[in-house]
C-alpha cells in the first residue's frame, strides 16, 4: 500500500477515504489535535471550536488520526537533506505526545527512521478571512 495513491477531486473524499482506511488498520487509534489561535487577538474574541471549523487552502483539519504501521504522505518540505520532504512516504512506528515516530519506506533513505514534531501553518495570504490565524 505505501507504492500506491489515491487521487479524488473534493477535501471531502480524501476525509472519507483516510478514514475508511485508518478503520482498516487493527490497532488503537491515536488522534492529534491542533492547537489553533488567531494571531493577535489578546482578548480571545475568536474561539478554539470556531477555529477548528476553518479548512483554508493548503492546511489540514484540525483533527489527525493515526494508527501504527498507518502509512502517511508528507506535503510540506519538513527537512529535505534526510529526505522529509513534499511527497516522501512514511510509515508509523509510534506515537507521542506531541512527536510522531516513524520510518521512510520510498526513496533513498529506505529504513530510516524519523521523529515528526508539531509544526506551525498559516493559510495562505490570499484567504478570505478578516484575521490570520495558525495551526500547531
Amino acid at each position: 500500500m505505501t507504492n500506491c495513491a489515491i487521487l479524488t477531486t473534493k477535501s471531502k473524499c480524501v476525509d472519507s477515504l483516510n478514514e475508511n482506511m485508518i478503520h482498516m488498520f487493527p490497532s488503537e487509534s491515536n488522534i492529534y489535535t491542533s492547537f489553533d489561535e488567531v494571531i493577535g487577538d489578546t482578548n480571545n474574541y475568536y474561539l478554539e471550536e470556531f477555529l477548528n471549523t476553518l479548512l483554508p487552502n493548503g492546511l489540514p483539519t484540525y483533527k489527525l488520526k493515526l494508527k501504527v504501521n498507518c502509512p502517511i504522505i508528507l506535503l510540506r518540505n519538513l527537512d529535505p537533506s534526510n529526505d522529509l520532504c513534499n511527497g516522501t512516504r512514511i510509515v508509523c512506528i509510534s506515537f507521542g505526545k506531541n512527536i510522531i515516530h516513524a520510518e521512510i519506506t520510498v526513496g533513498q533513505h529506505v529504513g530510516k527512521q524519523a521523529l515528526l514534531p508539531k509544526i506551525l501553518l498559516l493559510p495562505l495570504e490570499n484567504e478570505k478571512y478578516l484575521f490570520h490565524f495558525k495551526r500547531k
